[in-house]
């Protein structure tokens, strides 16, 4: 009974996805993509074909966190201000069960959006490097829902979370740059500034997933990608998603409805 209620919270979440026709969304755009990649491709100087299915890669994946990360937002704030939330827990249904279940449709939609993308892949890349990329992309996405979550139930406001959310994903996606440049100045130097630059670099790249190792575009351009190297991807995946889940369920029990 009680996986029931789960599964029904998010057989809903996923219909509300497809009634507000947001694979239609995510098909236009797939298709307007393709066709960027293939003009891109005829005005490159060299490489054209690296370019352009590194270029199409890195275009879907950051449409696809960030229409995921809108969609989970905007989806949530309309049922608070309709006081569905309200409706839902007052039936004899845990908050645990409710925050699964969103998370479980959410999480469906976005893995139907990962292979989406990597099916318009399939036509620059061998099947094996979009499998890898498309596992890879299901895992970043899947971290970004739980976050959106959390970021709402938190900051309660579309803009706010929004922007958490995006300064988040940038940040993670560039933090092994940023490191590379604290540990490696122009001007050598040993002063307690630079150490401290240095320390609170490490401290942030600690807390933050190591997004830049995913869904890389190297996979596709010239097929590095293996299956060894989606072990570390899929225990950080893991990881954060129970991390930035227990703090959403932490954040929702808190609240007052």
């Amino acid at each position: 009974m009680r996986e029931s209620k789960i599964f029904t919270i998010a057989r809903y979440t996923f219909l509300e996805a497809m009634r507000n026709r947001l694979v239609w969304l995510i098909v236009a755009f797939i298709v307007i993509g393709f066709g960027l990649s293939q003009f891109i491709a005829e005005i490159a100087v060299a490489e054209s074909a690296a370019f352009q299915s590194s270029f199409l890669a890195a275009m879907l994946r950051f449409f696809a966190v960030f229409t995921i990360a809108l969609f989970v937002i905007t989806s949530m704030v309309r049922e608070f201000d309709e006081k569905g939330l309200e409706l839902v827990l007052s039936l004899p249904i845990p908050r645990y069960q409710y925050l699964l279940g969103k998370l479980l449709g959410f999480s469906l939609l976005a893995l139907m959006t990962a292979v989406l993308c990597g099916l318009v892949l399939l036509v620059h890349a061998p099947p094996g490097q979009v499998a890898l990329w498309v596992v890879s992309l299901s895992c970043e996405l899947l971290i970004m829902t739980a976050l959106s979550l959390l970021c709402l139930f938190t900051l309660s406001q579309v803009t706010l979370a929004l922007s958490a959310v995006m300064a988040f994903y940038l940040l993670s996606r560039s933090i092994d740059a940023m490191q590379l440049m604290a540990h490696n100045p122009i001007v050598d130097s040993d002063s307690l500034s630079q150490r401290v630059i240095e320390g609170f670099v490490d401290s942030v790249a600690f807390l933050l997933p190591d997004l830049a190792r995913f869904t890389s575009s190297e996979w596709l351009v010239y097929h590095t990608g293996s299956w060894q190297q989606m072990a570390p991807i899929l225990v950080q995946s893991v990881v954060y998603m129970v991390l930035l889940a227990g703090a959403a369920l932490f954040d929702l029990y808190r609240k007052n409805l």
